[in-house]
C-alpha cells in the first residue's frame, strides 16, 4: 500500500478517494493517475474527460490508479461520457500493438479513438403526438366552443396520428398530405405535444438467413469448413486460396452468414476500400442491405454515426480499410482479410503496422476465426500454412466453367515498339483483333501521369521535387508537375530553371497518360478510360467507371495497380502488361514476390466469363523466374524457390527485420544521431546491423533521412534488442526516430 494511504488510515483521516489510471490519445507511453472525484464507480473502458495542463482531454479509464504520485497533486476526473465503454479485448489489442510496434501506448489509442465526436450521445429526434384526450374532444359536436377549429387538413393530421406512434413533423405532414405549417399550427393550439425519440438505427441488419447463389462442389466444401469454424467459435486462422475468378467472395459470404445467424459482428478488410463498388453490390444482393463502410473518404458525420453504430453493436458487418481494425466491436465474431497479400495493408506513417498480421492478433485475442483470402498468398502466410499454424482451403477452378487466360511473354528485344512508342507490334495486333471482335481490352502500366521524368534537352537538367529526392512526374491532363511522395505540384515552367532556354523540356519514359495518347492515335474509334488514383478519388468515381465498363461504354481501359483489385468485367478478354519488368529491380527483398502477385492479379481480369482470355507480357527479360511462372502458371514452384532463397539468406519469414529511420530538417544533426546509433548497435550471434546510410529517398517532405536495418534470427526479439539499443543513446530534439518492425518499404 502506498505510504500516504497508510498514514491517512493510521491518523484517522478521511479515507482517500478512489484513483484511476486514464490513458490519453496522445503520444504518451503510459496512463496517468487521476482522482475519480464525483465518479467513484468508474470502470476500465469508461470514456472520461480529464484535465491536462490548461485544457481538458477525453481519455479511457485503463485501470485502478497506482498511487505513485501524492493524491494532493492529482486532479479529479471532470466527467464520465455517456458512451459504450471501450471493450476489454480492444484495450488488450491496443497494448499488444504498442508493444509490438514499439509505439507509445497513447498513439495506438488515438487510432481506436479516431472519432471523439462519436462519444457524445446522438441528438434525439423531435417528434409529436396527440395531447391526452384530444381525440375524444375533437370527436364531440362541441369542438368549436372549445376553440379548436378543424379544417380538413387538420383533421387529416389528427387521423394520421390517432392510435399511431409519435412521428416527426415532416413524417406527419407527408402521411397526412399537408404542409409542415399545418402541423405547427396544431402544436401551437395544444393539440400536439412534443416528444423526444431516440434516433433510428443507422444501419439495417444484413439477413444471415437469406439464400446465396448455388455453389460448386469445391466452393461448398470450403464454405462448409469456414461456417463450421464460425459456429464452433474459438481462434482459428484459415487461408482461402483460389485462382482469380474462383468465387472466393461467395465462399466467405457463407461464413459471414453463419456469424450473423450466431448474433456476432463481422469485419471485412479490403486493401482499397474506395474501389469496392462491385463488392458492395454483391454483398447487398446476398444479404439484402449494404454493410457499414469505413475508410478515409467518409465525411465527419458519416464517421461519427458509423463509429457509434459499431460501438453499440448496431453495425453488424463492417467493410473497411486497415483502420477499421481499431473500431470498438462489442460482439466481433469473424474477421476476413481479402487480398491478404496486398501491400496496402501496411501502414507506413505514424504507428507503423501490418494490418493483416494485426488482424490475426485481434482474432487471437478475441478467440474468433479469421479468414485470409487471396489468389496469390503472401510467402509469410504460405509458411504459416506449411508450419501448421494456419489451415488452407483451395479453390482450383474458375467459377461457372470459365477458363484461366492464356499468358504469353513478348520479348521486347525481338519485337521492339516503334521509336517513341511503347506498344510492341504483337500487342498492337492483339488490340486491333480484340476491338474488331467487339470485346474489351485492358492495358496495365504501374506508372501514373504522362512521364516519370522531364528533362531539358539543352542542358540535361532534370526537374526535381524541392522537398524530396525524387523526380517530378508530368501530368499532362492536369497541366502540372507533381511529386508522388510529398504531393508538391507546380506548372511546367516556360523555360529551364538551370540554363534558361525555353521550350526544351522532353518527357522521358511512359506513364498511363502517354499510353492513352498512343492508343488514341492507333485506334481513334476506340473509347478509352484511364483508371488511376488520380482519376479515382473515392467510391463514387470508382463505381461510375466500373458501371461504364460493364455497360460497354468503354472499349479499352488503361490503368495502374488499381485495375488489379478484384474487378469483374465479363467482356474483357485481352490484358496487355506494358512494362512487366517494372518493380523487379531495386533493393526490395519482396520485389519478385510483389511483381508476381500484381501481374497475376492483373492477368486475372481477362476471360472471366464464357469468352477465353489472353494476357500479353511485354518484357526485356522473358527468362526471369517471375515471367516464367506467369507463363507456366506454376505458382507453387515459384513460391518454393522464393522461400528457399529467403531461408538461405535468413530473410523474412525465416528471419526478422526492423528498420530505424532517423529524420530531421538539418542533415548534419541527422548524420550525427545516425552515427551515434551505429556506434551502440547491438551485437551477438545472429544479429546484424546495416548502416547508417542515406535512405533511397534521402530527403522527404523537406526532412533529411538516414536508415539503419537490424537483422536477427527468427527466435530473437527485435523489439527487445531495439529497446536496449535506444536506451543507450539520447537523440537531439530536432531528430525524429521511427521504428518499423517487419519493414515492407525500403525507401
Amino acid at each position: 500500500m502506498p505510504a500516504h494511504h497508510a498514514n491517512s488510515r493510521a491518523t484517522g483521516a478521511a479515507a482517500p478517494r478512489p484513483l484511476v489510471r486514464v490513458l490519453l490519445p496522445l503520444p504518451l507511453p503510459e496512463p496517468y493517475d487521476y482522482r475519480a472525484g464525483a465518479h467513484p464507480d468508474l470502470a476500465p473502458g469508461d470514456f472520461v474527460v480529464v484535465p491536462l495542463g490548461r485544457r481538458e482531454v477525453i481519455g479511457v479509464v485503463w485501470g485502478p490508479g497506482e498511487g505513485a504520485v501524492e493524491e494532493a497533486r492529482l486532479k479529479d476526473v471532470v466527467e464520465r461520457l455517456d458512451a459504450p465503454p471501450m471493450p476489454e479485448v480492444l484495450r488488450r489489442f491496443v497494448e499488444w500493438v504498442a508493444g509490438y510496434t514499439l509505439s507509445p501506448l497513447g498513439a495506438v489509442l488515438r487510432m481506436a479513438m479516431s472519432v471523439p465526436a462519436a462519444l457524445a450521445p446522438p441528438r434525439p429526434i423531435a417528434a409529436w403526438r396527440l395531447a391526452e384526450g384530444v381525440a375524444g374532444r375533437l370527436g364531440s359536436e362541441d369542438r368549436e366552443s372549445q376553440g379548436l377549429r378543424l379544417t380538413p387538413a387538420r383533421r387529416r393530421v389528427v387521423e394520421a396520428l390517432a392510435g399511431g406512434p409519435p412521428r416527426s413533423a415532416a413524417e406527419i405532414a407527408r402521411d397526412a398530405g399537408v404542409g409542415v405549417g399545418v402541423v405547427k399550427g396544431l402544436a401551437e393550439a395544444g393539440v400536439l405535444v412534443p416528444v423526444s425519440l431516440p434516433p433510428p438505427a443507422a444501419f439495417a441488419r444484413p439477413d444471415g438467413q437469406r439464400q446465396g447463389p448455388p455453389l460448386s462442389p469445391p466452393q461448398a466444401v470450403a464454405a462448409g469448413a469456414l461456417s463450421a469454424a464460425v459456429t464452433k467459435g474459438g481462434f482459428s486462422a484459415t487461408l482461402l486460396d483460389g485462382v482469380t475468378g474462383s468465387g472466393k467472395t461467395e465462399v466467405y459470404f457463407e461464413a459471414i452468414a453463419a456469424a450473423l445467424r450466431a448474433g456476432r459482428q463481422v469485419l471485412v478488410l479490403l486493401p482499397e476500400i474506395a474501389l469496392s463498388a462491385q463488392w458492395l453490390e454483391r454483398f447487398t444482393m446476398r444479404f439484402g442491405t449494404r454493410p457499414a463502410v469505413w475508410h478515409s473518404d467518409l465525411t465527419a458525420a458519416e464517421r461519427r454515426v458509423t463509429w457509434r453504430a459499431v460501438a453499440r453493436g448496431e453495425a453488424r458487418v463492417v467493410v473497411g480499410a486497415r483502420s477499421a481494425l481499431f473500431l470498438p466491436y462489442p460482439e466481433l465474431g469473424l474477421i476476413v482479410v481479402d487480398e491478404e497479400h496486398d501491400g496496402a495493408f501496411k501502414q507506413e506513417d505514424g504507428v507503423i503496422y501490418q494490418a493483416r498480421d494485426m488482424a490475426v492478433v485481434r482474432a487471437h485475442l478475441g478467440g474468433i476465426p479469421i479468414v485470409l483470402v487471396s489468389a496469390t498468398p503472401s510467402l509469410e502466410t504460405m509458411q504459416n500454412v506449411a508450419a501448421g499454424r494456419y489451415r488452407a482451403l483451395h479453390l482450383p477452378d474458375r467459377h461457372a466453367g470459365a477458363s484461366l487466360p492464356r499468358v504469353e511473354a513478348i520479348d521486347m528485344r525481338v519485337n521492339p515498339p516503334p521509336r517513341q512508342s511503347w506498344l510492341s507490334p504483337v500487342l498492337r495486333q492483339a488490340l486491333a483483333g480484340t476491338l474488331a471482335a467487339g470485346e474489351q481490352a485492358m492495358l496495365f502500366l504501374n506508372r501514373r501521369g504522362y512521364a516519370p521524368l522531364t528533362l531539358c534537352r539543352a542542358c540535361g537538367h532534370r526537374l526535381q521535387c524541392p522537398n524530396c529526392t525524387a523526380w517530378l512526374v508530368e501530368h499532362r491532363l492536369s497541366r502540372r508537375l507533381q511529386c508522388h511522395h510529398c504531393g508538391f505540384m507546380t506548372p511546367l515552367p516556360e523555360q529551364c530553371p538551370s540554363c534558361g532556354v525555353p521550350g526544351k523540356f522532353a518527357p522521358c519514359g511512359p506513364g498511363v497518360e502517354r499510353l492513352a495518347e498512343e492508343v488514341a492515335a492507333l485506334f481513334p474509334q476506340a473509347r478509352s478510360a484511364i483508371m488511376t488514383s488520380d482519376t479515382i478519388t473515392g467510391p463514387l468515381s470508382a463505381a461510375e467507371i466500373v458501371r461504364r465498363v460493364q455497360a460497354r461504354e468503354v472499349d479499352l481501359l488503361i490503368g495502374t495497380q488499381i485495375v488489379a483489385k478484384g474487378h469483374h468485367f465479363p467482356l474483357l478478354t485481352l490484358v496487355g502488361i506494358v512494362d512487366a519488368d517494372l518493380g523487379l529491380h531495386g533493393g526490395d527483398l519482396r520485389a519478385a514476390e510483389r511483381t508476381y502477385q500484381l501481374l497475376h492479379q492483373v492477368a486475372g481480369r481477362a476471360g472471366r466469363a464464357e469468352r477465353p482470355g489472353r494476357v500479353l507480357l511485354q518484357t526485356y527479360d522473358p527468362n526471369h523466374p517471375v515471367m516464367q511462372t506467369l507463363v507456366s502458371g506454376d505458382r507453387d514452384r515459384f513460391l518454393e524457390n522464393e522461400a528457399e532463397d529467403r531461408r538461405r539468406s535468413g530473410m523474412p519469414p525465416f528471419g526478422r527485420l526492423a528498420a530505424l529511420i532517423l529524420s530531421g530538417p538539418d542533415g548534419d544533426s541527422v548524420d550525427a544521431a545516425a552515427r551515434a546509433l551505429g556506434r551502440t548497435a547491438p551485437q551477438g550471434d545472429g544479429i546484424l546491423v546495416l548502416g547508417p546510410a542515406p535512405a533511397p529517398l534521402a530527403v522527404l517532405r523537406g526532412r533529411h533521412r538516414r536508415r539503419l536495418l537490424l537483422k536477427c534470427r527468427r527466435d530473437q526479439s527485435p523489439q527487445a534488442l531495439i529497446r536496449h539499443w535506444l536506451a543507450e543513446v539520447k537523440l537531439p530534439g530536432n531528430v525524429r526516430l521511427q521504428v518499423d518492425i517487419d519493414p515492407y518499404s525500403f525507401l
